[in-house]
C-alpha cells in the first residue's frame, strides 16, 4: 500500500503524523509520501518538499509564492503518473490542495480529505470542487459532517484528533511546576503557528502585555512560540521596548503553557481546540490587511472564527479581527483579560462554560477511527467508491 499524504500548515502536520503512526500499527509495510513537514517526516514519511514552510493566508501573502505553488502542483502530476499511488490523503490547505485532489483524480487515484476545508464559513461554491475531485470526507466537527452530508458529499464523522493529543501528550511537569505559583497569575500568549501571523499580530499582543503588565505588576506573561526563528522575532521585538515585562518566551511548550495559565490571549486558529480540551478560557485575535479583510467580507459567512464559538454556536469567548489601526482591539483585549484578572468569578464562569461544551463534545479516538477508515477503503475500494454518507 503506498499512501500520498499533501498537508499544508503545522498543525495538519502533526496531524496527519499521527494518522501516519496509526496506519503503520495496523500495516507496517504501508508505504508514505508526499507534502508535509517535520513531524510526518519524523515518522517516517518521504517528505518530497516540505510544504508547511508555505504556510501562509491572504491573497497579498500567497501572491508571491504562487510559481513556487504551481511547480509543486506539477512535481504531484509527474509523482501521480510515475509512482501511482494508492491513496491521495489531504489535510486542510485547500488553495493548494484542491489541485493536488484535481490531478489525483486525473490520474485514477482517490482521494480521502482529512479535516476538509472549511466551506461552510466562506467560500460555499467550492462545494463543486469537492464534488469532482473528492471521494469521501473525514470531518472532525458534528455540523461540518451534517453540512456536507446535506449537500450529498460522501462524508464520516471520526472526531478531532486535537483531542487525541491531548490526552496522549505528556506535559513536562518539572515545567508545569516551576512555572505555577500561588502568588502569581499567568497569562498565555500564543503569536501564532505561521510566519507571517507571529510577523503581524506580535506588535499588538506586545501592546496588549505593555498595558495589561503596568495593570497588573504580579501577573506572569508565557509565550508559547511554535518555531524557534518565530521565538526570536518576539524577543528582538521586545528587546527594541527597552522595557522590562515580565515577559517568558518557549518553544514547544504549548500544551504546558495553556495547561496551567489562568487565561489566554491568542492568534485564531486550530489550538483553541486545545483551550477547549484544557479548559483554558481565551481571548482570539486575528490581523490582517484591508486587502484580505475587504475579501473576506464578501466571502464570510459565518459569524464567528474561533472553533469553540462556532461549535457553540454563539459569542462563547471573546474574539477580535484587526485590520488598520490596532488600537480598539488592543483596547478591547485589555478589558476581557482585565475583567477576568480582576474577577475571579468571571474567569470561573468563562472556565465553567469551556467545561460545559468540552464534556459535551470532547472525544478521543479520532486517529484511530480515520485509520480504520483508510486501511478499509485500501482493501475495499469497489465498496469504497460507494461509501454512503454518514454522520
Amino acid at each position: 500500500m503506498h499512501i500520498f499524504f499533501s498537508v499544508g500548515e503545522p498543525s495538519g502536520d502533526n496531524h496527519a503524523a499521527h494518522l501516519i503512526q496509526e496506519l503503520r500499527r495496523r500495516r507496517p509495510e504501508i508505504r508514505v509520501s508526499g507534502f508535509g513537514g517535520a513531524a510526518m517526516e519524523q515518522t517516517g514519511c518521504s517528505v518530497l518538499f516540505p510544504l508547511t514552510s508555505m504556510a501562509v493566508m491572504g491573497v497579498v501573502a500567497v501572491l508571491p509564492l504562487i510559481w513556487k505553488f504551481y511547480k509543486l502542483v506539477k512535481q504531484a502530476e509527474a509523482y501521480f503518473r510515475d509512482h501511482k499511488p494508492d491513496l491521495v490523503v489531504l489535510v486542510d490547505f485547500p488553495g493548494f490542495n484542491w489541485w493536488i485532489a484535481s490531478k489525483a483524480k486525473a490520474a485514477g487515484i482517490p482521494v480521502i480529505y482529512y479535516m476538509p476545508p472549511q466551506l461552510w464559513a466562506w467560500g460555499s461554491w467550492r462545494i463543486r470542487r469537492v464534488r469532482k475531485s473528492v471521494d469521501l470526507i473525514l470531518s472532525g466537527l458534528t455540523f461540518e459532517t451534517d453540512w456536507y452530508a446535506e449537500r450529498g458529499i460522501p462524508v464520516m464523522y471520526v472526531g478531532h484528533p486535537f483531542f487525541d493529543e491531548v490526552a496522549e501528550h505528556p506535559l513536562d511537569e518539572s515545567f508545569c511546576r516551576e512555572w505555577t505559583s500561588d502568588e502569581t497569575r499567568t497569562v498565555a500568549i500564543l503569536p501564532g503557528s505561521r510566519k507571517h501571523e507571529v510577523h503581524r499580530c506580535w506588535p499588538l499582543l506586545l501592546s496588549v502585555v505593555q498595558q495589561l503588565s503596568s495593570r497588573f505588576p504580579q501577573v506572569n506573561f508565557l509565550v508559547a512560540n511554535y518555531k524557534e526563528h518565530q521565538k526570536q522575532f518576539c524577543v528582538e521585538e521586545y528587546e527594541k521596548l527597552q522595557q522590562t515585562l515580565p515577559l517568558s518566551f518557549f518553544v514547544s511548550k504549548t500544551p504546558e503553557i495553556i495547561e496551567i495559565a489562568d487565561c489566554a490571549i491568542m492568534v485564531s486558529g486550530s489550538v483553541s481546540l486545545e483551550m477547549l480540551a484544557r479548559r483554558t478560557p481565551f481571548v482570539a485575535m486575528y490581523r490582517s490587511s484591508w486587502i484580505t479583510f475587504i475579501m473576506g467580507r464578501i466571502v464570510i459567512v459565518c459569524k464567528y472564527f474561533s472553533l469553540p464559538n462556532l461549535i457553540a454556536g454563539r459569542l462563547m469567548m471573546p474574539e477580535y479581527f484587526s485590520v488598520g489601526n490596532p488600537q480598539p482591539v488592543i483596547d478591547s483585549i485589555v478589558s476581557d483579560v482585565s475583567g477576568w484578572l480582576e474577577n475571579p468569578a468571571s474567569l470561573a464562569k468563562a472556565t465553567a462554560e469551556l467545561d460545559q461544551l468540552r464534556n459535551r463534545i470532547h472525544s478521543t479516538g479520532a486517529t484511530c477511527r480515520a485509520a480504520d477508515v483508510i486501511i478499509s477503503w485500501l482493501e475495499k475500494p469497489s465498496e469504497s467508491e460507494s461509501h454512503p454518507a454518514a454522520a
